[in-house]
């Protein structure tokens, strides 16, 4: 008996819409995270990147539980001394509502070379619109 290993012409990369408005931060960075590592596939391999696209609509509405909304804080440091900056999460959400679903998402990816390729593949917006309606609508189309 033989080991199924993917190749790169055997997946077949789809996109997801992920809308976020009125969910959860971690319940759409755990569905994010796992559309783009590939694990809703039968061909998954940890080793291998078997994900699919994925695009976060609405960012700007994504809601946190408890006390986070005023003492989650995202820490960031520039490398050079007394260069650690500790926004908390209604600064970060006011400046680029982006930035907060892609840091939950990152930190769900493997820290590798192939969880780098994953991470590339997410895309967020903090509206409603985005500028993948040609992906979708030729992906629906060939699915026949």
């Amino acid at each position: 008996m033989r080991t199924y290993s993917p190749r790169a012409k055997d997946i077949q990369r789809q996109w997801h819409v992920i809308d976020a408005e009125g969910k959860i931060l971690g319940e759409v960075a755990v569905q994010a995270a796992a559309l783009l590592r590939g694990k809703h596939k039968a061909m998954f391999m940890p080793s291998i990147d078997t994900g699919d696209y994925v695009i976060v609509v609405n960012a700007a509405k994504v809601a946190v539980t408890g006390k986070k909304r005023t003492e989650k804080i995202y820490y960031r440091h520039s490398g050079y001394p007394g260069g650690l900056k500790a926004p908390t999460f209604e600064t970060v959400m006011a400046q680029d509502p982006r930035r907060i679903i892609e840091h939950a998402v990152w930190g769900m990816l493997p820290k590798n070379s192939i969880g780098r390729t994953m991470y590339r593949k997410l895309r967020v917006y903090a509206g409603a619109d985005h500028p993948h309606q040609g992906q979708l609508i030729q992906k629906e189309g060939s699915e026949l």
